[in-house]
């Protein structure tokens, strides 16, 4: 009793959507409308950079947790939603503020979804925004265009200047700003959790405060300079 009162009670605050059947015209059970952690929709979270649209998986789940059913697929990392993105790329080797060991996120991937979902309620409190677009849009502003590739010619090695696949981009792009947080919370009063969500800011604003704005920056110069 105490759940269908919870559930008639979340429908009419807007949590649950009719489906509606087109073909008999019949209304089928309601449906939950998914927000990240239970806390943000999707709605509303557009991708601007119309190279990276088809590679920011932004379809709705409640716990970015995928169990690694795409790992074995090439490319499958595609379907990965975005938000589990940047908590596998926290798994990554590097060091935690507190500890000298390297890898110290291997394996806890439930600490690294609360040092998100944190990230994510700084984020929300800072800006008043909706997380996951402030989120999407320091992706867009992260994501290197070009870069340089070695080619050795007779002894001599030249550098030359090359586009970024969407995926690459889009690879670079997570490295960048996490590699900016883990710089931050190194020797810092501040968590890894607020870290990340300045970082996370910062780059939305496009802000060269941001250490994955000013990798980009040198890249792209270095490409440039290449050309």
């Amino acid at each position: 009793m105490q759940r269908l009162d919870h559930g008639v009670k979340m429908a009419q605050e807007g949590e649950f959507k009719n489906n509606v059947n087109k073909e008999g015209g019949e209304e089928l059970p309601l449906q939950p409308a998914l927000k990240l952690f239970g806390k943000w929709s999707y709605e509303g979270v557009t991708v601007r950079d119309p190279g990276l649209r088809a590679y920011i998986n932004l379809r709705p789940v409640y716990l970015p947790h995928t169990f690694g059913r795409h790992a074995k697929r090439k490319f499958g990392k595609v379907d990965v939603p975005i938000v589990e993105r940047l908590v596998n790329r926290l798994l990554a080797p590097g060091r935690e503020k507190g500890t000298k060991k390297i890898g110290m996120m291997g394996g806890k991937k439930f600490h690294a979804l609360s040092i998100v979902k944190q990230a994510f309620e700084i984020i929300e409190k800072r800006t008043n925004e909706n997380p996951i677009q402030v989120f999407v849009r320091a992706l867009e502003n992260v994501a290197p265009r070009e870069e340089t590739v070695e080619i050795r010619q007779g002894g001599i090695v030249r550098r030359y200047a090359v586009d970024i696949s969407p995926q690459r981009r889009l690879d670079l792009a997570l490295k960048f700003i996490v590699a900016g947080a883990r710089r931050r919370a190194w020797n810092s009063p501040l968590s890894l959790a607020e870290c990340l969500a300045e970082e996370i800011i910062l780059a939305a604003r496009n802000s060269m405060d941001s250490y994955a704005i000013r990798k980009k920056v040198e890249i792209e110069r270095i490409a440039e300079a290449s050309r």
